[in-house]
């Protein structure tokens, strides 16, 4: 018995007439639209261009405050400085590994054609910026010809931050001073125990008796000790500072050789337990 072939069947769906008007006329509206965008965009930056962005040049490096440049700048200042008649050569090749093609020949510095100056120490006594990454330093150099002379030496960084001078140097005076100012007074320490804790620890900081002076100090606090030992006279006055925390102490002393000094020093201290212990003297050791 054979079967009837399956006939094939038909749906209709009825859809909105502006859906479909809608989805034959998008993509020709979106063309219309980034077009209209685009015409918008080139108008707006014809009429009122965008100001252009200045290129920046490469930031100079600073000198300023590096160790580096203050050595480089007292090394200068010792060879500068150092010369002798009877070997003008040995000038001319200190100085060569800091001149180049711009500078004249031993920095524009003709030594006397007698005698000998040695400088017999450096110390960069002064460091200011001077701008496009140079660093001003102010030398204080004794000699043993001369005495005690100050030499402004500039220093910069040159491409791979190697250092260089930025330019000739110059005598120049000591950076100004004033006459010392007398500490200030912040009140005077009343409690007896903790004016004897500080007389006893300054005695034994003094002396070097560490295992002495450890007795006073606070749990885990390690003081180093001063390379001469003096003797404790008198303790003159012990004032609190500022903080609350430490106090001022003013000290007479002694040396083995004779020697006496008026020294201040101020020492952290805390009362734990109703027991006073120091934590500090003169050098902070608190994080």
């Amino acid at each position: 018995m054979s079967r009837a072939p399956a006939q094939a069947t038909v749906s209709v769906t009825a859809r909105p007439l502006w859906r479909l008007r809608l989805q034959r006329e998008l993509p020709h509206r979106l063309l219309q639209a980034v077009a209209a965008f685009g015409l918008l965009a080139s108008a707006r930056y014809a009429i009122d261009p965008p100001a252009p962005i200045p290129a920046r040049a490469p930031a100079p490096v600073s000198a300023g405050g590096s160790l580096a440049a203050e050595g480089f700048a007292a090394m200068f200042a010792r060879r500068y400085l150092s010369w002798d008649a009877a070997d003008p050569e040995a000038h001319r090749l200190a100085l060569a590994p800091y001149l180049g093609p711009e500078m004249e020949a031993e920095a524009g510095f003709q030594p006397p054609q007698t005698g000998a100056q040695r400088a017999l120490w450096t110390q960069v006594v002064e460091a200011r910026a001077a701008g496009d990454g140079e660093g001003r330093y102010t030398v204080a150099v004794q000699t043993d010809a001369s005495g005690l002379v100050y030499l402004s030496v500039g220093v910069t960084r040159v491409s791979g931050g190697a250092l260089a001078l930025s330019g000739y140097p110059a005598f120049v005076g000591p950076p100004p001073t004033a006459p010392a100012l007398a500490p200030e007074q912040l009140g005077e320490v009343q409690d007896a125990s903790l004016r004897t804790v500080v007389a006893r620890a300054l005695r034994n900081y003094l002396a070097g008796a560490g295992s002495e002076l450890a007795a006073d100090l606070a749990g885990g606090t390690q003081i180093p000790l001063p390379a001469t030992a003096l003797t404790l006279e008198s303790l003159d006055a012990v004032d609190w500072e500022a903080d609350g925390r430490s106090v001022l102490a003013l000290v007479h002393a002694e040396d083995s050789a004779g020697g006496r000094y008026e020294l201040a020093y101020r020492l952290s201290v805390a009362e734990i337990a109703g027991r006073w212990e120091i934590s500090a003297i003169e050098v902070d050791q608190r994080p």
